[in-house]
């Protein structure tokens, strides 16, 4: 039965097991969080949204187990310029589509088709680090290439970042900040990422004093510059307004204590719009205390570190960098959303990954679990290819002449590798 098990659920047993703790904390924290919302929105059945969450959570898992059984490693080298192409496309879709039904929508972050929506940005998530990863490893030879690589990898990721940003700065500038990240763990030149950072600082200031000059259809600009105020010195309308989302998901963690309520016993969701989604550490916290708190965190971190363990297994470029930048952006968006929820940061919108209520965000977020899974059953299968070589060689003895003859075919071997290492 377990050899059965292995044989699907390929890829690292660590991954998959912080997978299965992170559904099981989604499904309890999604039901207690939504109850305010099943009124409204489903004639309160409480039930409606856990079903939802775990149709959601099952299909991701799905999604997972395609990857990692169905598609090799060396697909997503060759198709990352057309979800490239596909991402612009979607993202300039979006927009248009905003304009042309008059603002219906409150943004142009999704993409409403005849049978189904979803939001591009979170293409661009996984597109975009692929790409990333795919002109990095073959730009490893010499300096010059690596400088030609930066130029290309940070003129996509602007067109990309910019389209996003008219609908949603967090995501446009964590999807930045992880390519950046990417690049200088790719061996880009320091004065090259010192100079993007600079920019992107400047950029940021220049929104900042400038928001008020921009009409309000002119992407986020207001918004941003709202909660940049609204976390340095309050909200200055709280007499008017009530408490903020972010003042709330404070006074959760404050009544979690050490231990928490106990599942299902928090009280501070029922006065949040968002609690089962930007503020959802909150209520869990409220519910678990800060001991659950630690945990789930723990949880991201561990994470990381496996993400760390399956990069260093990797014996090519570009499985090495796909797995770096999807961990990376997954661990950021972990860690803002946390921090946004004790309000160590403005508020961003980012959702807490495979634990925030689902949608087509978790749908996106299970394919880049599987991409990484893939990369590590694959590290798995060429160390147990490997190993069957070594014990095959040592069970046979092998003259002078032959220990040569087996080295020079090695060495050719490895030549003629060489190129593929590079790009693939």
């Amino acid at each position: 039965m377990a050899g059965r098990l292995a044989k699907i659920f390929k890829g690292d047993l660590t991954l998959w097991v912080i997978l299965i703790f992170l559904s099981l904390i989604s499904l309890v924290i999604v039901y207690s969080a939504t109850g305010k919302l099943a009124y409204r929105e489903a004639h309160g059945n409480t039930m409606y949204y856990l079903i939802r969450q775990v149709i959601f959570i099952l299909a991701g898992f799905g999604i997972m187990l395609f990857v990692v059984n169905v598609i090799p490693v060396s697909v997503y080298f060759k198709i990352s310029p057309v979800l490239i192409g596909i991402t612009i496309f979607t993202l300039i879709l979006a927009f248009i589509q905003y304009k042309i039904t008059g603002g219906d929508k409150e943004t142009s972050r999704s993409l409403t088709l005849p049978f189904f929506s979803f939001q591009p940005a979170e293409l661009a998530k996984i597109s975009l680090v692929m790409y990333a990863a795919r002109l990095l490893s073959k730009a490893q030879r010499t300096e010059e290439e690596l400088k030609s690589a930066f130029y290309w990898v940070t003129g996509v990721a602007g067109i990309i970042c910019l389209l996003i940003f008219l609908s949603n700065f967090s995501t446009a500038a964590l999807i930045f900040f992880t390519i950046i990240v990417l690049m200088l763990i790719a061996r880009v030149a320091f004065k090259y990422i010192a100079s993007l950072i600079g920019i992107g600082a400047v950029l940021v200031i220049l929104i900042y004093f400038s928001a008020d000059f921009f009409p309000d259809s002119f992407g986020r600009v207001h918004t941003v510059k709202s909660r940049i105020e609204t976390f340095l010195s309050g909200s200055a309308k709280k007499e008017v307004t009530g408490m903020k989302q972010e003042e709330y998901a404070r006074l959760a963690i404050f009544e979690g204590g050490v231990l928490g309520k106990g599942p299902g016993n928090g009280e501070v969701s029922n006065y949040m719009e968002a609690g089962y989604n930007d503020f959802i550490y909150a209520i869990y916290i409220e519910e678990y205390g800060f001991i659950g708190g630690v945990f789930l965190l723990l949880l991201y971190i561990v994470l990381l570190f496996r993400g760390v363990i399956i990069v260093r297994r990797c014996d090519r470029t570009f499985p090495a960098f796909t797995v770096t930048g999807l961990i990376l952006l997954m661990t950021f968006q972990a860690f803002i959303n946390m921090a946004v929820s004790v309000g160590a940061v403005p508020v961003t919108g980012q959702p807490l990954p495979w634990v925030s209520m689902g949608g087509s965000s978790m749908l996106f977020t299970a394919a880049a679990f599987g991409v990484i899974l893939a990369v590590s059953a694959d590290n798995q299968k060429r160390m147990a290819e490997l190993q069957q070589v070594e014990v095959g060689q040592s069970e046979q003895p092998v003259t002078s002449e032959e220990i040569s003859e087996a080295e020079k075919k090695e060495i050719q071997n490895k030549e003629k590798q060489q190129p593929q290492d590079q790009e693939f």
